[in-house]
């Protein structure tokens, strides 16, 4: 699952985190520098001086030298049994003695040892004030890192407030041509920089994207114009044979089958260009429609669809459901889903309830998967069972008419029987 944490946040996190570890490691590689140099040092200089005590305790055995930073002592292979227990096996060279204080702390000292014709000789360096400065060192080195960290933080966050205010105007600006319906280019009011590429490439494809939302419009006004006019004709001339006196039954059975055919066929391009034109809420001019009406002269239009099936079809209207929209867009909405419910019904019934707000078509047919219920509404997608071929784009016309006029669509399986429900909740 990617990250939704702002850009400005992940910026500031960054160079905080940035500023932080760099500063860490600085104070670190510093402290341990410090340490090896200062235990190089040490040691070196307290094997110079011991040597030194050893020479002038071999060429002067009466004098006894004098030390302000260091202890020194020298004894005789006869007389070492005086110096401290801890001393007297140590050989030449420089040693680390840890040892119970009067304090009851672990004493730390440096005692440099010299071996030489017979004179052993000491000298101890207390290296407690180099740990005591080490400890106020290592508490300066850490508050200055997490200093140096909240000055990173805060550069941060004034950096970052610079570098995205431009994608901010950016992102501004295309709201407000989205709550204005217009867009303007973008392209001028940006710098030459990777901001002002972007709001050049989304100038391009707001003009690339119009043009073609354009030429969509004006094929679909042609369309309906050049579909309109046959389909005229075809309702004037099927009126007209209608009112022949010689007309026979059958052929008159025909000819309302062709009437209703191509008012269909009307209901229907007036329904696509509604979509066409992409509007938020489905125009109503006034239009006040009957669903119980609408849904009858569906099902009428729709009984030749069953084929001598063993199929039965009953519309149920408990109570008058009444909408602002135009006919035209619940006939094509119903004669979908009805529609369907004949064609993927084999026997048993088709019943439609008008009632409480809400249009319902309840079938006997195979039913649908809980988990397909929403998928169904997708372009291209087809129900499984029988009833012949489609292009799976009916349902899918359906959820754009009623998202249009905020109408709920829905379908689910049947809790009580084989089938399925589909149903309309007019807002």
């Amino acid at each position: 699952m990617q990250s939704r944490r702002k850009l400005r946040f992940r910026l500031v996190l960054s160079f905080a985190l940035f500023g932080f570890g760099l500063s860490a490691l600085f104070a670190f590689a510093a402290l341990n520098i410090r340490a090896r140099l200062e235990d190089q040092l040490i040691t070196s200089s307290l094997q110079d001086e011991v040597d030194h005590l050893n020479a002038q305790v071999r060429a002067h055995p009466d004098r006894a030298p004098s030390f302000e930073i260091v202890k020194a002592a020298s004894w005789s292979n006869r007389t070492i049994y005086k110096a401290p227990l801890n001393w007297q096996n140590l050989d030449t060279g420089v040693h680390d003695i840890y040892e119970p204080g009067p304090d009851g702390r672990t004493r730390h000292y440096k005692l440099a040892v010299r071996r030489m014709d017979g004179i052993i000789s000491f000298l101890q360096y207390d290296v407690s004030r180099d740990e005591l400065g080490k400890q106020q060192l290592l508490v300066s080195v850490v508050g200055a890192v997490f200093l140096f960290g909240l000055l990173s933080l805060a550069i941060g966050l004034w950096l970052s407030r610079k570098v995205l205010k431009p994608v901010s105007d950016l992102a501004n600006r295309l709201r407000g041509f989205r709550k204005a319906g217009k867009a303007e280019p973008l392209a001028p009011h940006f710098a030459d920089d990777e901001v002002g590429e972007l709001a050049h490439a989304l100038d391009e494809y707001s003009a690339r994207l119009t043009a073609m939302v354009e030429r969509d419009r004006e094929f679909n006004s042609d369309v309906s114009h050049e579909l309109r006019t046959p389909l005229a004709v075809i309702a004037s001339t099927t009126e007209l044979l209608q009112g022949s006196p010689d007309l026979t039954e059958k052929l008159s059975e025909r000819l309302k089958r062709i009437e209703r055919a191509s008012r269909q066929a009307t209901e229907l391009i007036e329904a696509l260009l509604l979509l066409s034109r992409a509007e938020r809420r489905g125009p109503t001019r006034g239009e006040t429609t009957e669903v119980g009406k609408v849904a009858a002269d569906v099902i009428e239009s729709q009984r030749p669809q069953m084929r001598g099936k063993p199929l039965t079809i009953d519309l149920a209207v408990s109570e008058p459901v009444s909408i602002n929209a135009p006919a035209s867009v619940l006939s094509v909405a119903l004669t979908n889903l009805i529609g369907n419910a004949i064609k993927y019904t084999l026997e048993g019934n088709v019943r439609v309830e008008v009632g409480n707000g809400r249009i319902e078509v309840i079938d006997t047919g195979p039913g649908i998967k809980p988990e397909d219920a929403e998928r169904l509404f997708q372009r291209g997608v087809r129900g499984e069972g029988a009833g012949g071929s489609g292009a799976g784009l009916g349902l899918a016309i359906v959820r754009r008419l009623c998202e249009l006029y905020g109408w709920d669509v829905s379908m689910r399986p049947r809790s009580d029987a084989n089938g399925a429900i589909a149903s309309i909740v007019f807002s």
